[in-house]
């Protein structure tokens, strides 16, 4: 297990049930420290971890009353973070989905590119649902269209290493991304902050219901939140175009070197 000064794990969690303990054990068995953000939940699965603190060494729990959505639970952590004095943190989900084996090895990456976010590539394995690998489809598309195909990985994948200063300054000025949409608009606003991606191989997967995976994902309006996202993201990066350009020429250079 690796314990650091600079880079802190958060996991922001909503009604995850049983599997959050798991995510949180595994966690802490490779990196210290975690942060377990509690967004509303309601299922008590998170009440273990504040009766018995010492039993998690590592682990710090913040407990927000009222759901306030992804996005806004990740600037709340990247706040709390930069005020702790550390510099980069990683975001994953609660769920199961992302592979806490791989922490120290994005988290090394980010060592040595601390300038960079460090993006997980999602690997698919065959329990991916046929449905969300389409639905992400468009939002890929515009991803690409907004960065002028700069490098940016799969933006719906949550699995990254950002550092906390650039992301807090890339969302001053909006008010999007504060829910599911955090994802896709943080990729956008940080290469567009001149923060460089790169990107990492990293496993997916989709814990079944039997072994307490769960899914808060709603085709209909997720997609449609994604759809907003975009439409309001497309007119600014029509005058920005320039700009965004010199970025991924930039980018490119420091990446060969």
């Amino acid at each position: 297990m690796t314990e650091s000064s600079t880079h802190v794990v958060v996991i922001p969690s909503y009604n995850t049930g049983p599997i959050l303990r798991r995510t949180i054990t595994e966690a802490l068995a490779v990196w210290n420290p975690v942060w377990l953000f509690i967004d509303g939940s309601t299922d008590g699965a998170h009440e273990e971890f504040l009766k018995n603190p010492e039993q998690w060494p590592g682990l710090r729990v913040f407990v927000q009353k009222e759901n306030a959505g992804k996005g806004a639970t990740a600037l709340l952590a990247a706040r709390e973070a930069m005020n702790a004095g550390y510099t980069h943190m990683l975001l994953m989900d609660a769920d199961g989905q992302h592979p806490t084996h791989q922490v120290a090895e994005f988290m090394a990456a980010s060592v040595e590119a601390p300038d960079a976010t460090i993006m997980g590539q999602p690997d698919f394995g065959p329990d991916a649902p046929m449905i969300r690998l389409a639905g992400r489809q468009l939002s890929i598309a515009l991803t690409q269209v907004e960065t002028l195909w700069g490098g940016i990985a799969d933006p719906l994948y949550g699995f990254r290493v950002y550092p906390v200063r650039p992301l807090l300054d890339a969302f001053k000025q909006t008010t999007m991304g504060r829910r599911y949409d955090f994802d896709p608009a943080a990729a956008v606003r940080l290469f567009w902050a001149g923060v460089r991606p790169i990107k990492l191989k990293a496993a997916v997967r989709y814990v079944p219901k039997d072994e307490g995976g769960i899914s808060h994902f709603h085709y209909l309006r997720d997609n449609l939140t994604m759809v907003c996202l975009h439409v309001r993201l497309l007119p600014e990066f029509l005058l920005k175009c320039f700009h965004i350009a010199q970025l991924k020429r930039r980018f490119r250079r420091t990446s060969a070197k």
